[in-house]
């Protein structure tokens, strides 16, 4: 087992796979939030799903559309079940926090998108700053 140390995150502990890429995020560009799948035809992951994954990724980009299509997305079951950023921005934490979502960043270690495999099995504990890899892909 691996343990990765980060800032304090928001939201419930989680657990999943992971769906990574060295790609940034928008939850208003990037997603089919309907399909449950990443939808920008020059996204890295372009016709994968991110139904509950755990969503590893660079950073964050958008604006203050975030908050309310997060939530959405909770509200409907097709959305991630955590993320991870290098950085997010606060209107990302407010959707988080929003829609009662995981999200950690600033991992201590280096890259997150490095340091965790596609298909790996994690374990998100936000209020402890802490990311288990239970399982490598």
């Amino acid at each position: 087992m691996i343990t990765l140390a980060c800032h304090t995150g928001i939201g419930p502990k989680a657990e999943g796979y992971a769906l990574v890429a060295r790609d940034n995020f928008s939850a208003r560009y990037d997603l089919d939030r309907r399909r449950g799948i990443f939808s920008r035809p020059g996204h890295v992951l372009a016709g994968r799903s991110y139904r509950d994954k755990i969503l590893v990724m660079n950073t964050v980009k958008g604006g203050v559309a975030t908050a309310w299509m997060l939530y959405a997305m909770k509200r409907s079951g097709v959305c991630p079940r955590a993320f991870l950023f290098n950085t997010a921005n606060a209107i990302m934490a407010q959707g988080a926090a929003l829609a009662d979502l995981a999200l950690c960043d600033r991992f201590a270690g280096g890259d997150i998108t490095e340091l965790v495999r596609d298909g790996d099995h994690l374990v998100v504990d936000p209020a402890r700053g802490l990311v288990r890899v239970t399982n490598r892909s």
